[in-house]
C-alpha cells in the first residue's frame, strides 16, 4: 500500500502526540479521581415554580458536575487504544494522498492524515506552504463507496469505482468525493471511517466528557508542552465562553498550581477542572432530596422521582432500575442508592431528557387511512440552494430521505437524446436527469423509514419523454412501484401507512378514474394540464398587478401517456373547485394542491371545512412562487387545517423547518404522525380559528422554569467575545396558542449561565401545539444572534427537571450545550375560557 510517511510530515503534528498522551493522562485521572468537596449544608430544595433568588452568574460554576467523573478508570482510554490497534486507523494515521474532486476539470492532490486524537481529519495541498485544514470525524454522517455522486459519476470513465469514495457531512455542508491511489487505499480509508464514526455513535456519557477534556485541553495547549501555563488557561477560558476576572482567574489557577511551577500538569490540571465545572443547579436539587446530604437512598430517589419526575406508582422500581443503570460506584448499588455522579448521570441522559423516550420509537397506531397522517414532505426536493440560480443534485433526495421524509418532488420537463430531466423550469438552476432522480430515490427510499414514498411530480413533459419517465420508474424501482390496488379489489378508502411499507406511490394527473383502470378501461388521454403544480402559473393573484407580473403565464398543455398514467393509484391529481363540491363528487384518491396563499384564504373563509375536506382525502400545500430565495411558509397554519402533505424547502434552516423536524421527531422519525382523532371523526367540526367548540376540548397551563445552560457555543468569532445567553420559549399552535417570553439575559456567560426564571403558558389544543426552546447572544444595538434550538411536540414533553440538548440552526446536535428546566402541566377549568 503506497502510504505518504516520508513525502510530507506535517508541521502540525510535530508536538500533538505530547500533547494527546498528556490529555489522555489528564481524562484518566479525572475518571479515577473521587471527590472531596465537603457536602452543602441540608435544605430541602424551593418549589421550581415559586420565586428562586438569582444567583450571581459570575459566581455560578459550569457545567459537568467535577463529582460526576468516576471511579472506573480511563475506560475510554481503553477504548481508543482498541481502535488505535486497528490496521485501518493506523494506515489513516501514516496519512495518504488523494485526489479531491470537485468537478471532472478540478481534481487536486491533497494529503489527508486522522490525528492521534482518532477524531480530527487533517489535511493539506503539495503546494500550499503551511496552508492546512481539518475537518471533525463527528461532522461525518456517512462514507458512501464508489460513483455514489453527480462528481463521482462525472469522472467515471477515469477513475474505476473501487478507488472513489464520499463523505457525506450533516447538515447541509457540501459532501467531501475522494479517488485515492488504489483500492486497498480506498477502502482502508472507507473501513476506517466507517469504525470511527461507529465508535463516536457508541460513545457513552463518560466516554464523551473524556474527549470533551481532550478537546479542551489540546485546545488551551498552544506551544504542545503537554502542560499549561496561565496565559494557556485564559484563553481556554475564553474558548470555552467563561468571562471571568483575570484577578479570580489567577486565584483559580494557583489554587490548582501545588507545585508552584507557573504551569497546571496532571493532576493539577484535574483540580483547576474540578473548580470550573461543578454544577451547583444539579447539587442542591440532589442535596434537597438527599437524606443525609451524601447519597440519595431508594426513598429519597422514590420521593424525588413521585414528587417531581411524575413517575407514579411505579416510583420503586424506577428507582432501582434508575440506579442499576445510572449509578457507577458499585458501593452505592449495593446499598440501593444514588450518588451525585448517578444522579447527574441520570439527569443527562435520554430518560432525563425534555423528550419523552417511549415516544421516540413507533407508538402510534400505523393501521389507519393515509390521510389520517400528517406526512413530512419536501418541495423542489432536487435543488440545494435557492430556486432561481441554484444547484440541482440527487444529493437533495437523499438528504431529505434520510432526514425521515417520505413525500418527494419531481419536477419534470423535456430533456436531449430523449431522456427526461428534472430542474426548477424557466430558471437558471442546474438539470439532472430523471432517471438518476428515480435511481436515488429508489436507493435511499427507506434507509430511514420504511413506510411509503410519495413520488409528487410536477409534469412537463412531452408524451415520448412521460414514456421515457414511465419506463425508467417501472425498470428503476420495479415491484416497489405501486401500480395497482391493494388486494385487486375497488377500495373505499386509502390504504395505511402499514399496508403500503416499503412501497413508492406516485402522484399526478390519472386518465380517467381509479375504478376505470380496474376495469380496464383508459386510453391515451386528450389536450390537457398534465399537471397541476405548475408554479410559473400559481404566482398569487394579489401580486399579478405588480409591476413585475404582467400577465398570469398558462399551465402548459399537453397529452398525457397512458404508460404514465398507469403509475398513479392512490394519489390523482384532481383540480380544486370548492368544498361543496368535494364533498358531492370528489373521490378518496384524490389529491389537491394549493399554494401557501390559496391554502390561507380557504382557511380564513371556511376554516371548519377545510378541517372536514382533509378528514376524507389527502391534501399538499406547497411554497409561493414568489420565494426565489427557497424560503418558508410557517407549516403550523397548514397543520392546524388538517393539510397532510405540508412542503418545505428542505435545503432552508430556519424556525419553520425547526418547526416540520420537531413535529416528526417523534413516532420513531418514520414521516408519518397520526393527526389528532378530532381531525379524523367524519361528524368532527374543528375550527382552528374556535378550538373550544370542540369535543373533547382540554385546555392546560404550561409552567417552565428555565434554570440553567451548560457550554452554550460562541457565535461571534471575534476574539474575546462571550455570549450574553437569554432564553426564549415559543408555542407554535392553533392562533389561540401562538405565544413567546424570554428570560432575562445573562451578561458575559455561555458555559453555565443560571436563570431560575418561570414562564406560563395556557394552551388550548395541546394535540397541536408545538414548543420551541430558542437560545440567543443577547445584542442591544442590533439583532440578537442564533445560538441554538430545541423543538418538541408538546405531548411528548417530560414533565420534570429535564434537560434539553440543544441543536444548530441546520438542526444538527451541538453537544454538549444543553439548557436544564423544571416542566409542569396541569389541566384548567373550562369555565372562564371563552374567546
Amino acid at each position: 500500500m503506497r502510504r505518504a510517511s516520508d513525502r510530507y510530515t506535517p508541521e502540525s503534528s510535530r508536538h500533538s502526540a505530547g500533547t494527546w498522551r498528556a490529555a489522555r493522562r489528564l481524562a484518566g485521572r479525572i475518571w479515577g479521581w473521587a471527590s472531596r468537596l465537603a457536602p452543602l449544608p441540608v435544605s430541602r430544595a424551593p418549589h421550581p415554580l415559586t420565586a428562586a433568588p438569582h444567583p450571581d452568574p459570575q459566581n455560578a460554576l459550569p457545567s459537568v458536575d467535577a463529582r460526576s467523573v468516576t471511579k472506573q478508570p480511563m475506560a475510554s482510554i481503553r477504548s481508543s487504544l482498541r481502535i488505535q490497534g486497528d490496521d485501518n486507523l493506523q494506515s489513516m494515521i501514516v496519512g495518504t494522498v488523494m485526489r479531491k474532486v470537485k468537478s471532472r476539470s478540478w481534481k487536486k492532490q491533497r494529503y489527508f492524515k486522522l490525528q492521534e486524537d482518532c477524531k480530527t481529519i487533517w489535511y493539506k495541498s503539495k503546494k500550499a506552504g503551511k496552508a492546512h485544514s481539518t475537518f471533525s470525524v463527528s461532522d461525518v454522517e456517512a462514507v458512501r463507496e464508489g460513483h455514489q455522486s453527480e462528481v463521482l459519476l462525472s469522472i467515471a470513465d477515469e477513475f474505476p469505482p473501487d478507488r472513489c469514495f464520499t463523505l457525506v457531512f450533516r447538515g447541509r455542508r457540501g459532501n467531501l468525493d475522494l479517488v485515492a491511489e488504489s483500492a486497498e487505499e480506498a477502502q482502508s480509508w472507507i473501513r476506517g471511517m466507517r469504525k470511527l464514526i461507529e465508535n463516536l455513535e457508541n460513545m457513552g456519557e463518560r466516554e464523551r466528557l473524556d474527549q470533551w477534556i481532550c478537546d479542551w485541553f489540546k485546545k488551551a495547549d498552544k506551544n504542545k508542552d503537554g502542560r499549561m501555563n496561565f496565559k494557556e488557561v485564559q484563553d481556554l477560558l475564553r474558548m470555552m465562553n467563561v468571562d471571568m476576572s483575570e484577578h479570580h482567574a489567577l486565584r483559580l489557577f494557583m489554587m490548582a498550581d501545588r507545585s508552584q511551577t507557573g504551569s497546571l500538569e496532571d493532576d493539577e490540571f484535574v483540580q483547576f477542572y474540578k473548580m470550573l465545572t461543578q454544577r451547583d443547579d444539579v447539587l442542591r436539587l440532589f442535596q434537597g432530596y438527599s437524606s443525609d446530604g451524601q447519597k440519595m437512598s431508594l426513598r429519597d430517589l422514590e420521593e424525588f422521582l413521585r414528587t417531581e419526575q411524575l413517575e407514579g406508582d411505579r416510583s420503586q422500581q424506577r428507582a432501582l432500575e434508575l440506579i442499576d443503570c445510572y449509578e457507577p460506584s458499585d458501593t452505592a448499588k449495593m446499598l440501593h442508592a444514588m450518588s451525585i455522579d448517578g444522579f447527574l448521570m441520570y439527569l443527562s441522559s435520554a430518560e432525563g431528557s425534555i423528550f419523552n423516550p417511549h415516544q421516540q420509537g413507533i407508538y402510534q397506531d400505523m393501521s389507519q387511512p393515509l390521510c389520517h397522517y400528517f406526512i413530512s414532505s419536501s418541495h423542489n426536493t432536487y435543488l440545494l440552494e435557492d430556486q432561481l440560480r441554484g444547484q440541482s443534485s440527487v444529493e437533495g433526495y437523499i438528504r431529505a430521505l434520510k432526514r425521515g421524509c417520505r413525500c418527494v418532488e419531481v419536477d419534470c420537463w423535456d430533456g436531449p437524446n430523449g431522456e427526461p430531466i428534472v430542474y426548477h423550469g424557466h430558471t437558471f438552476t442546474s438539470k439532472i436527469l430523471f432517471k438518476d432522480v428515480i435511481a436515488a430515490v429508489g436507493s435511499y427510499a427507506f434507509k430511514a423509514s420504511e413506510y411509503p414514498v410519495i413520488l409528487s411530480m410536477e409534469n412537463h413533459c412531452s408524451v415520448d419523454q412521460q414514456r421515457a419517465m414511465a419506463e425508467h420508474l417501472e425498470h428503476i424501482l420495479g415491484d416497489r412501484l405501486l401500480k395497482t390496488v391493494l388486494g385487486g379489489k375497488t377500495p373505499n378508502m386509502l390504504p395505511s401507512p402499514e399496508e403500503l411499507k416499503g412501497r413508492i406511490l406516485l402522484k399526478g394527473k390519472k386518465i380517467g378514474s381509479l375504478e376505470d383502470s380496474l376495469n380496464g378501461m383508459g386510453e391515451e388521454s386528450p389536450m390537457g394540464e398534465v399537471s397541476d403544480e405548475d408554479e410559473a402559473a400559481d404566482i398569487d393573484e394579489e401580486n399579478m398587478r405588480s409591476d413585475s407580473f404582467h400577465r398570469r403565464p398558462r399551465k402548459s398543455k399537453q397529452r398525457l401517456s397512458k404508460e404514465l398514467s398507469d403509475c398513479v393509484v392512490y394519489c390523482k391529481s384532481v383540480h380544486f373547485s370548492s368544498f361543496k363540491h368535494s364533498r358531492i363528487h370528489s373521490k378518496f384518491y384524490e389529491i389537491s394542491s394549493f399554494t401557501e396563499s390559496k391554502a390561507r384564504k380557504h382557511m380564513r373563509e371556511a376554516g371548519a371545512e377545510f378541517v372536514h375536506h382533509n378528514g376524507r382525502q389527502l391534501t399538499r400545500v406547497y411554497p409561493s412562487g414568489l420565494r426565489t430565495d427557497s424560503s418558508n411558509f410557517n407549516p403550523q397554519d397548514m397543520w392546524n387545517a388538517g393539510c397532510q402533505i405540508v412542503a418545505l424547502n428542505f435545503q432552508t434552516a430556519g424556525v419553520e423547518m425547526d418547526l416540520n423536524d420537531g413535529l416528526f421527531s417523534q413516532n420513531g422519525r418514520c414521516g408519518y404522525v397520526l393527526r389528532p382523532e378530532f381531525m379524523r371523526s367524519p361528524e368532527g367540526r374543528f375550527d382552528p380559528e374556535c378550538p373550544q367548540n370542540y369535543e373533547g376540548y382540554r385546555p392546560i397551563s404550561l409552567a417552565i422554569q428555565v434554570i440553567s445552560g451548560q457550554q452554550l457555543p460562541k457565535v461571534n468569532i471575534k476574539e474575546g467575545s462571550i455570549v450574553d445567553p437569554l432564553v426564549r420559549v415559543e408555542i407554535h399552535g392553533v392562533p389561540m396558542d401562538q405565544a413567546k417570553q424570554e428570560t432575562r439575559y445573562i451578561d458575559n456567560n455561555g458555559f453555565n449561565p443560571v436563570w431560575y426564571d418561570n414562564l406560563q403558558f395556557t394552551v388550548h389544543v395541546p394535540e397541536l401545539a408545538l414548543v420551541r426552546f430558542v437560545v440567543e447572544d443577547y445584542d442591544k444595538t442590533s439583532k440578537n444572534d442564533f445560538v441554538g434550538q430545541y423543538t418538541l411536540p408538546l405531548t411528548c414533553i417530560q414533565q420534570g427537571y429535564r434537560h434539553i440538548h440543544l441543536l444548530s440552526k441546520d438542526g444538527t446536535s451541538i453537544p454538549p450545550a444543553s439548557l436544564f428546566v423544571h416542566i409542569r402541566m396541569s389541566d384548567l377549568p373550562l369555565s372562564g375560557l371563552g374567546p
